[in-house]
C-alpha cells in the first residue's frame, strides 16, 4: 500500500475515524486500533512477512525484559548479543546473503576456481532495515540503562510496527515515541491541519518533483552511452532531486499522517541541498539514520575521542556501513566511501562543525561565499549520487568519464515526449519555494493557505495521472 495510492487515500480516513470516534475514550483502544491498522497496512505488501515482524517484535520485547532482570553483567551481555545476532542474522539472510555468495564466487573465479554459489530465491521483506533498527536502538538503550523495559506488549508492538514509519522510517527511538504511546491522545485541530498540509507537500515532492525527475533520470542513466555532457550533468541533477523528493516526500507524509493521530515523529530532512559543506549535509539528510549511526556505532567506537587516526577510522566505518545499509551492492559501498573521502578533510582540519548556525543572505561578499559553498556541496553530492544510482561501479565511472570528456552541451530530445525546459521551470519553482520555507515545517501554511493547497492539489492530480513511478525508492532498503 503506497502513500500515493487510492488504497491509502481510503485506508487513512477510515483509520482516522475509528481512532477518534471509537477509540477516543482510552489509550488502550487507540493503541489497539493503530496496531491493527499497522498490521493490515504491512500485510498489504505480503502477509507472510507479518510473522517475521511479530517474531522480531517478540524477540526484542522479551530480551529487554531479560536484560533488565539479569543480576550479572555476563547475563546482560548474553541477552543483548543474542538479540542483536538474531536480528542482524535475519537482516543478513534476506538482504545480504546473495550478495556475499556472488562476491565470494567471483573472488574464487579470479583465482581460477569455478564455483556455483547456492542463492536464495526470496524477496526482501519491505521495511526490514527500518524496523530492525527500531528494535536494536531499544534493546541497546535498555542495556545501557537509558530507559526501562516496556512491559505492555501492545504498546511496544505499536512502537515497532506503527504504520506511518514502518516501511521507510524515520527510524524512531523508544525514548521519543514510546512515552507518546503510553498516554491517551486528545484531538488537536491545529496539529491535524498541520498534518494535512505536510501530507500534501510530501505528495508534491513525490508525485510532482520525484516522479517527474525519474522519467528523465531513468532515460539518461539507461542510455548514458549516447548522452552528451549536458544531458549527463542534467541526469545527475535530476536523480538528486528525484531521491530527495522521493524520500523526504515519504518522510513528510509519514510525519503528517502521524500528526493526524496526535503523535509526533522525528524530523528526517532539513533542507539538505542548502548545506554549506558535506558535514552539514549529513546533519540535514536522513537525520534519523545519521544520528542512529552516531549514537549506536560511532560513539561506541570511540567517536571523536582519541587520536586523529582513530577519528578517521571511525568516520570511514560509519560511511561504509551506511552505504552497505542502503543495499547489497558495491555501488552503495562506493557511494559511502566517496562521502567519507569528502568528509575526512573537514575532520582533519577541525572544520566539520563550522556550519551549524543558521544564515541569512544579503548583497555582500559573505553571502556570495555561502552560495558558492552551497553550489560546491550540491555538485559533489550529485557526483556521489551517480554511484548510488548506477547499476555497477563500472557504469558509474563510465558515466562520469563521458560527462567530462564528451563536452557537447546541446539539449537532447529524450524520446519521452517531454522537454527539459518545463522540468527546469518546475525545479526552479520548487527550489525557490523550499528556500523561502526554510524556517517552516512545510510551505503551505500561513497566508493564502487555501490557494497554496489548491495549486498543490492541482499539480498532484495533473502529474500524478501520468506517473508510472508509484513505489518509493527507499522501500528497497
Amino acid at each position: 500500500m503506497f502513500f500515493n495510492s487510492l488504497q491509502f487515500a481510503i485506508f487513512l480516513p477510515i483509520v482516522f475515524l475509528f481512532y477518534w470516534f471509537v477509540g477516543n475514550k482510552s489509550k488502550i483502544n487507540q493503541n489497539y486500533i493503530l496496531i491493527l491498522a499497522s498490521y493490515y497496512f504491512y500485510s498489504c505488501w505480503d502477509w507472510r512477512f507479518l510473522f517475521l515482524l511479530v517474531f522480531s517484535t517478540l524477540l526484542d520485547y522479551l530480551s529487554a525484559i531479560q536484560i533488565e532482570k539479569s543480576d550479572t553483567q555476563k547475563s546482560r551481555k548474553f541477552w543483548l548479543w543474542l538479540c542483536i545476532s538474531i536480528n542482524l542474522g535475519f537482516l543478513g539472510v534476506f538482504k545480504y546473503y546473495n550478495f556475499f555468495a556472488d562476491s565470494f564466487a567471483e573472488l574464487f573465479q579470479s583465482f581460477g576456481f569455478n564455483t556455483s554459489p547456492i542463492l536464495l530465491n526470496v524477496i526482501l521483506p519491505v521495511g526490514i532495515s527500518f524496523y530492525t533498527f527500531h528494535g536494536l536502538s531499544y534493546i541497546i538503550d535498555i542495556y545501557y540503562g537509558r530507559i526501562k523495559s516496556e512491559k505492555n506488549f501492545v504498546d511496544y508492538s505499536l512502537f515497532v510496527s506503527y504504520f506511518p514509519l514502518l516501511v521507510a522510517g524515520p527510524i524512531e527511538r523508544a525514548t521519543h515515541l514510546l512515552p507518546q504511546l503510553k498516554k491517551r491522545r486528545k484531538f488537536n485541530f491545529e496539529k491535524a491541519k498541520e498534518g494535512i498540509y505536510q501530507i500534501i507537500w510530501g505528495l508534491v515532492k513525490k508525485v510532482v518533483i520525484a516522479d517527474t525527475c525519474a522519467v528523465y533520470a531513468n532515460t539518461i542513466f539507461d542510455n548514458y552511452n549516447s548522452m552528451n555532457s549536458l544531458s549527463l550533468m542534467l541526469g545527475a541533477i535530476y536523480f538528486a532531486f528525484q531521491i530527495y523528493g522521493d524520500f523526504s516526500g515519504y518522510s513528510d507524509i509519514a510525519l503528517g499522517t502521524s500528526k493526524l493521530f496526535g503523535i509526533d515523529l522525528l524530523k528526517n530532512f532539513n533542507f539538505p541541498y542548502f548545506s554549506r559543506d558535506i558535514a552539514e549535509f549529513w546533519r540535514r539528510w536522513h537525520i534519523s539514520l545519521t544520528t542512529w549511526f552516531r549514537d549506536y556505532l560511532y560513539i561506541p567506537l570511540g567517536g571523536s575521542k582519541g587520536s586523529k587516526w582513530m577519528k578517521i577510522r571511525n568516520t570511514f566505518i560509519i560511511f561504509l556501513v551506511s552505504g552497505f545499509w542502503h543495499g547489497a551492492s558495491w555501488t552503495f559501498i562506493a557511494w559511502g566511501l566517496i562521502n567519507a573521502l569528502y568528509f575526512i578533510p573537514l575532520l582533519v582540519l577541525n572544520r566539520n562543525r563550522n556550519n551549524i548556525d543558521a544564515f541569512r543572505l544579503s548583497f555582500n561578499l559573505n553571502s556570495f561565499q555561502i552560495l558558492s559553498n552551497i553550489l560546491i556541496t550540491f555538485t559533489i553530492t550529485c557526483l556521489a549520487w551517480i554511484f548510488f544510482r548506477a547499476k555497477t561501479i563500472n557504469d558509474a565511472i563510465l558515466y562520469i568519464k563521458r560527462m567530462f570528456t564528451d563536452l557537447h552541451f546541446s539539449e537532447q530530445y529524450l524520446s519521452i515526449e517531454r522537454y527539459n525546459f518545463e522540468l527546469w521551470s518546475l525545479l526552479l519553482i520548487f527550489i525557490l519555494t523550499e528556500w523561502n520555507s526554510r524556517t517552516k515545517i512545510e510551505p503551505i501554511s500561513g497566508k493564502y493557505s487555501w490557494l497554496k493547497v489548491s495549486l498543490c492539489m492541482a499539480a498532484i492530480l495533473a502529474l500524478g495521472v501520468f506517473s508510472d513511478y508509484k513505489e518509493f525508492i527507499y522501500f528497497q532498503f
